[in-house]
């Protein structure tokens, strides 16, 4: 087989590109920017265009077929001579249920711990020796990539993101992969340039749960009311298991799980973590993995990356990065954080970055999430409004919108890297909450500050 990706360079174009690679496939690529790490990953395979930009001659009827990443545009060049061509055209995830039509396909959705539950679920598997295809949004200790396919593994298991699958394909991705197992965490509104309302938001949840293969399972987090509501209301002939968060204990920063086994200390820490766990057990329980065997595994879960990632711990002092950015997220990372560590210094960094998160009208739903913090600073830089097209929002209104006194707002990358540089971070946590980098902050110079 023969396919073209559009747009190789991207976090999971480039993952997939690698995983048909491994399977056999004949592989070519373009990109108009690819950074690291695709690049080096790329180039290790020979999967490195020799130049950068689009090149339609690169589009013939030897195809068999093209993939488009989200990156590339409607009036790309390759796609309009492969439309000319009428070469097969699959969106990323269009393409991954093509893989996986004739397998047990398991869908982890939700606006929040997808990641992290497939990533722990992952985990389990991996120690009991359980091979399995899989797509996640993080990469993971021990696996080579981020997607892995083959022929032979009865399961795939799948990260369900509810954005739109590619420029030309405006359905969100979750609602291609039609799931004989499927889990949502929670729904939370989020990228409201997509789904301006919450009840637009919400349909999208109430398709997914629709579009379970009939006589299938959906495992969900039954602490939530509006996820609850859709579960108890479709007309869908599945099966429905609830899950809520375990009972936990923190002593001296350690969290322990109560367990039928009795006390596990774990890794991961924060109430959310805690939920995501028992979600996670439910869906390895599913897949044939038993309790015993699961709790045997969980412990040694240090968490995906990006996900409250520890940087850097001295004697005093623990930094952690997290790839929190919408409100609900926010709110839960800080929670967890305060509860692990409750007599040390909370400084909580979060960078406004996505299109949702520098909209004024959005904003609101942030108030009162940095509240378990001592110290609290919001970043946001005016250029990445402007790159979006938006209206500039002022320090006040950041301001007012968190509803947090003594709030501090930089929109500077160099004096945002100075305050940090000149905090006391004796007896602290630094919480760094983020998808983008502070406008360039070099996460390992902080490992300086704070040793």
């Amino acid at each position: 087989m023969n396919f073209h990706f559009i747009a190789i360079g991207g976090s999971a174009m480039h993952n997939l590109a690698l995983a048909l690679h491994n399977k056999a496939y004949q592989v070519s690529g373009s990109d108009d920017a690819i950074f690291e790490p695709s690049r080096s990953r790329l180039k290790k395979y020979d999967l490195l265009p020799k130049e950068l930009g689009w090149f339609p001659e690169k589009i013939n009827s030897s195809l068999d077929g093209v993939i488009l990443g989200m990156h590339a545009k409607a009036d790309n060049p390759e796609l309009l001579k492969a439309r000319v061509l009428g070469l097969k055209i699959y969106s990323y995830p269009e393409f991954l249920y093509e893989q996986s039509k004739n397998k047990t396909r398991v869908v982890i959705g939700g606006s929040h711990g997808k990641t992290t539950i497939t990533s722990m679920i992952l985990h389990v598997l991996h120690y009991h020796d359980r091979e399995i295809d899989f797509m996640v949004g993080a990469q993971l200790d021990g696996f080579d990539t981020m997607v892995h396919l083959t022929e032979e593994n009865d399961f795939i298991l799948l990260e369900g993101d509810e954005y739109l699958s590619s420029a030309i394909d405006r359905r969100p991705k979750f609602h291609l992969y039609k799931p004989n197992i499927a889990l949502l965490s929670g729904i939370a509104w989020d990228h409201i340039n997509v789904f301006p309302t919450y009840e637009i938001y919400l349909e999208q949840f109430k398709i997914f749960v629709d579009s379970i293969v009939s006589g299938g399972i959906i495992v969900y987090n039954q602490e939530d009311p509006e996820l609850v509501s859709i579960v108890y209301k479709t007309v869908n002939q599945i099966r429905k298991h609830p899950y809520q968060t375990p009972d936990y204990r923190i002593e001296n920063g350690t969290t322990i799980l109560d367990t039928p086994e009795g006390d596990m200390p774990i890794e991961v820490f924060g109430a959310h973590n805690l939920n995501n766990l028992a979600g996670a057990k439910w869906i390895c329980q599913h897949m044939g993995i038993d309790e015993d065997d699961f709790y045997e595994a969980i412990p040694t879960f240090k968490g995906a990356s990006k996900r409250l990632e520890k940087i850097v711990e001295s004697k005093s002092t623990v930094v952690f990065k997290d790839f929190a950015h919408s409100p609900s997220k926010v709110m839960a990372t800080t929670k967890a954080v305060r509860e692990q560590f409750p007599v040390k210094k909370l400084i909580t960094c979060l960078e406004l970055h996505t299109y949702s998160s520098l909209n004024p009208e959005f904003l609101k739903e942030y108030a009162k999430s940095l509240d378990p913090a001592d110290e609290a600073v919001v970043f946001f830089s005016p250029d990445a409004l402007e790159i979006k097209k938006m209206q500039p929002i002022s320090k006040d209104q950041i301001r007012e919108a968190f509803d947090k006194k003594d709030l501090i707002v930089y929109t500077s990358p160099q004096e945002f890297k100075e305050h940090l540089q000149d905090l006391d971070y004796s007896n602290a946590v630094l919480l760094l909450m983020s998808s983008g980098n502070y406008g360039g902050l070099d996460f390992e110079e902080i490992k300086n500050w704070v040793s």
